[in-house]
């Protein structure tokens, strides 16, 4: 096993961090793998300060900010589901970029392909969910407020990205311009592309899902059947990218083809299961976020149904007190 795999890699414990000395990942332009087996496809995980340490910072002032938040005003605290879409979004952050999963992504292309989906299809829409420009707007002072981030909200450039049609084509453009142009290689052979790659995924994710979401404000208020629409059309693009990943009868990047790997599928059958990820996974997890945002839908309507009927409630009251106490007497009795 190389020697530089078993420095750069390390185990998760039972309790806590713990540097093992197991094969250890494959960087962009390190050397090919070992086998994948049961041990490393568990145990191979690196901790690379670059991505561990703003993870924990992120982690660490998201909680810290919550606990303030709900300090200054007990009776509207920060929902707990905020606070654990937040946490489970970095750690698939992590996963993604620090586990086996990141291990093999230069070695195999499913592994590369599983990546990208916790990338853009998990841990973008979780971040978006945990609403944390709603926590920065309640944490900040109200002079902050004002001359800095709704400003910034409000400014040109952040309307014409976060507008629904813009943040949907830049995504699906950022797939489909990545896996069929020299980009994806280049990721391959260089660490600094490499990293590049997953920021461009991770951004065009959070801009699609922003106004889908519909948890933090926005430039532009998306109505719930059109997040539905958005949605529904983000499936075929993604069956598509698929479906031509896996029907294709050469194998699409050079690194592959010639990655000196004497283990595992071949680059051709690599490839078609990394296409069948894309397809399947990716219509599932579209699906699972078609039935939230459904769900999302008939709940709104129930809460402006509650709202309409006090509403009307005030309004019968206002216009007949007496005869409006003596109808809720009534009922009460």
């Amino acid at each position: 096993m190389p020697h530089r795999f078993a420095l750069r890699t390390a185990s998760a414990p039972i309790a806590g961090w713990a540097l093992l000395a197991v094969p250890s990942g494959v960087s962009a332009h390190g050397p090919v793998a070992p086998p994948l087996d049961g041990w490393t496809a568990f145990t191979a995980w690196s901790l690379e300060a670059h991505v561990v340490l703003p993870l924990i910072v992120a982690l660490v002032a998201f909680h810290w900010a919550v606990r303030t938040v709900d300090a200054a005003h007990p009776r509207s605290r920060v929902p707990r589901r905020r606070v654990l879409a937040w946490d489970a979004a970095l750690f698939i952050l992590l996963v993604a970029l620090q586990s086996p999963v990141a291990a093999y992504d230069t070695t195999l292309f499913s592994a590369h392909m599983i990546q990208h989906l916790l990338l853009t299809l998990v841990a973008a829409p979780l971040l978006v969910y945990a609403a944390p420009i709603t926590l920065l707007l309640r944490l900040a002072r109200p002079a902050a407020r004002r001359r800095l981030i709704l400003p910034l909200l409000h400014s040109r450039p952040l309307r014409l990205v976060t507008f629904p049609v813009v943040g949907w084509v830049l995504f699906a453009g950022v797939m489909y311009v990545s896996h069929f142009s020299p980009l994806f290689d280049a990721a391959l052979e260089s660490e600094a592309v490499h990293v590049g790659e997953h920021a461009l995924y991770l951004g065009a994710g959070l801009l699609f899902w922003w106004p889908i979401v519909g948890a933090d404000p926005s430039p532009w208020r998306v109505p719930h059947p059109a997040r539905i629409f958005m949605l529904f059309l983000g499936m075929p693009w993604s069956s598509f990218l698929g479906l031509a990943i896996f029907s294709s009868s050469t194998v699409l990047y050079p690194h592959y083809a010639t990655l000196a790997r004497a283990w595992g599928p071949s680059p051709i059958e690599d490839q078609q299961l990394a296409g069948g990820i894309m397809w399947v996974a990716g219509d599932a997890l579209f699906l699972v976020a078609l039935i939230l945002a459904v769900r999302a839908w008939l709940r709104a309507d129930e809460v402006d149904g509650r709202r309409l009927d006090e509403r009307l409630d005030r309004e019968r009251v206002a216009r007949d007190p007496e005869r409006a106490v003596g109808a809720r007497a009534r009922a009460e009795g």
